[in-house]
């Protein structure tokens, strides 16, 4: 219905025709889609969000076991609505809370990979099969990634002055009326919206622009079937960027489109997503080098690995 009424207005209403006219009905017909699925998923998570704070994710890991510790921080990742820098302050939280350095990465891996707003993105894109299948291999690097790094033993390169806490973290129960829920939930929701709504407009300004003007050979050619170096490429090329989900995902639509294989678009916004320059700008005021490029190393080799197993499956 959204997608006849669009076809109309451009084509017929306005009269429109060629590159210019596939690319402003890319834009418009993609920025509004994304924006009602951003608004309806945020809010649905954020209502259940109000069920619990971190303050209780923080007592309940404390005392868990590392690979259980992995998992839990993993599946909370999903319901952070962050990018790799803004998930770095909760991540200082975990680290200050004396909770293992491996969960603590688990939840730094997962948060900006499976948050709501990429699942959102995916289900209204790809469908439920592709969604799954991403959350599942998401968490596998989130999980699998954290607890190698916490075999490391590497907690002696945290630069940072990690002060003992007083006993441990008290659980926090939350009251509040399903009004109340739903007002934050709201406001929640508008305040995510507002901070994201120009990564979507610009994603989707560049999706546009390929989807009107860029030859499906040219893409298929160098991030093709073709091409065995092309997932690997897609990472090298992901890492330098920095934007979340709703950014980047109207990128990985378009660019599948054009004959990119999915695995190998995935990839690249995985890279783009979990791994970028400014996090690890900001993670070396806190973390050692070494420590650093373990955390590259370890999620950029698995992310190469799902990128290649999703092309494989799919």
């Amino acid at each position: 219905m959204w997608k006849d009424f669009v076809d109309n207005l451009i084509y017929n209403t306005l009269n429109l025709d060629g590159h210019f006219a596939d690319a402003l009905n890319f834009f418009i017909y993609d920025t509004i889609k994304i924006w009602f699925l951003l608004i309806s998923i945020i809010f649905v998570v954020s209502y259940l969000r109000t069920h619990f704070n971190t303050e209780y994710v923080r007592a309940y890991l404390q005392n868990k076991s590392q690979f259980t510790g992995n998992v839990l921080a993993a599946l909370f990742g999903i319901i952070t609505p962050f990018c790799s820098c803004s998930a770095i302050p909760l991540f200082l939280g975990f680290i200050q809370a004396r909770i293992p350095i491996g969960v603590t990465f688990s939840f730094l891996i997962s948060s900006p990979l499976n948050n709501e707003i990429a699942i959102a993105l995916l289900f209204g894109i790809f469908g439920w099969k592709v969604t799954a299948i991403y959350i599942g291999f998401g968490l596998l690097i989130a999980i699998f990634g954290g607890y190698f790094i916490g075999k490391m033993n590497m907690e002696k390169y945290i630069l940072m002055d990690v002060k003992p806490m007083e006993g441990e973290l008290d659980e926090v129960t939350i009251s509040f009326t399903f009004r109340q829920r739903s007002r934050e939930a709201w406001e929640y929701t508008v305040d995510i919206f507002k901070k994201i709504y120009i990564y979507v407009m610009i994603g989707v300004g560049i999706g546009a622009f390929i989807h009107g003007y860029i030859p499906s050979d040219f893409i298929a050619s160098y991030a093709g079937a073709n091409n065995p170096f092309a997932v690997i490429i897609a990472v090298l090329m992901g890492i330098p960027m920095y934007s979340n989900a709703a950014g980047v995902m109207p990128l990985v639509e378009v660019l599948t489109s054009k004959g990119m294989l999915l695995g190998t678009a995935l990839s690249f916004m995985m890279a783009v997503t979990a791994l970028s320059l400014p996090e690890a700008m900001i993670l070396k005021k806190i973390l050692h080098v070494k420590l650093i490029a373990l955390f590259f190393g370890i999620v950029g080799f698995g992310i190469i690995c799902i990128g290649y197993i999703f092309n494989a499956i799919l």
